[in-house]
């Protein structure tokens, strides 16, 4: 792939946005705001959480993904007896009474963590740190993770009986908080025409890992105007209640904000969102567009606001 400027180059992500869309619409129905996400945080070299009830097709979902980007792909069904070297892999004694490492499936390119909140939070931790630091460390010696390196992790919203919730901390490592809702009539329709016939859909490869390397670097390197990149650190910083800038609605109803990492993934999240459509700087609607996506998992809402049923993205939507 060769770009004479990094003016091309932004029309290229532009036009790969466009065909992968389009190949994975012929698996996936709807779910277009979901399909954008999780290409975005992909791009822009973040990891995804995705929360919805079973039977949204999260797991087909990113292995459609998967599949049309050329990636390799793991999925790890997260269990209360899950160990940290069942993912991460471990050292066993080869035919030669000699030390060998052994892949856990956290080496791919993509990785689906299904339900999360079920594994005991060693577990949790494993797949955390290889998300922050892209390698493992088994018996004193590192491992580095394949590029790209890409999680999506899912959550159950109901039947949270017996399970591990994320804490805050550990939440903040994903760069953004993905919610799935029911198809429409419609899509549903569609979607059982396509999964109870006989066709199935030839995908085509759109890009490799090599390219997708690319284009995270090249997101980098997009500027950004002062007043949209002090728009996006002041919509984190207006998160934080009891501050010089914290509204009335936040003092009310958040016992925590957002920190710094949500302004980082604010600025990286609106250039994404500005070059998958042909625009070479972001602005401030590109900043408004992924803002639930970065701050609805950052902000902790208190009791006042549980009992009265005030909603994150309410709260974020009065930022604006």
């Amino acid at each position: 792939m060769q770009y004479q400027s990094d003016v091309e180059a932004v029309d290229g992500l532009a036009q790969s946005y466009k065909e992968l869309k389009a190949e994975i619409g012929k698996v996936i129905v709807g779910q277009d705001d979901v399909v954008k996400a999780v290409l975005i945080s992909l791009f822009s070299n973040g990891h995804s959480l995705l929360v919805g009830v079973p039977g949204l097709a999260k797991t087909l979902l990113v292995s459609t993904i998967a599949e049309v980007l050329d990636l390799e792909f793991k999925r790890i069904q997260f269990t209360p007896d899950l160990m940290p070297s069942d993912i991460t892999g471990s050292e066993i004694l080869d035919e030669n009474r000699n030390f060998k490492f052994n892949k856990g499936p956290l080496f791919a390119n993509i990785v689906l963590a299904d339900e999360i909140n079920r594994t005991p939070p060693k577990t949790q931790a494993a797949l955390l740190e290889a998300m922050q630091e892209k390698s493992v460390t088994i018996a004193g010696h590192r491992h580095p993770l394949p590029k790209p390196f890409f999680v999506l992790a899912t959550q159950n919203p109901i039947e949270q009986e017996g399970t591990y919730p994320l804490p805050e901390a550990q939440l903040d490592r994903f760069m953004f908080n993905i919610k799935l809702d029911y198809p429409s009539y419609e899509e549903e329709i569609s979607v059982v025409k396509k999964t109870t016939g006989a066709v199935k859909h030839e995908l085509n490869h759109v890009l490799d890992g090599e390219q997708i390397l690319f284009f995270q670097k090249l997101l980098r390197k997009i500027p950004i105007a002062d007043n949209v990149l002090e728009y996006a650190v002041s919509l984190a910083t207006k998160t934080r209640p009891n501050t010089s800038r914290a509204t009335p609605e936040i003092n009310n109803y958040i016992s925590w904000g957002a920190g710094p990492r949500a302004s980082q993934y604010l600025v990286l999240g609106a250039k994404c969102n500005a070059a998958i459509h042909g625009k070479y700087s972001p602005d401030i609607e590109d900043v408004q567009a992924i803002a639930n996506y970065v701050l609805r998992h950052r902000v902790v809402r208190n009791y006042k606001a549980e009992a009265e049923g005030v909603s994150e993205e309410e709260l974020i939507a009065g930022l604006f």
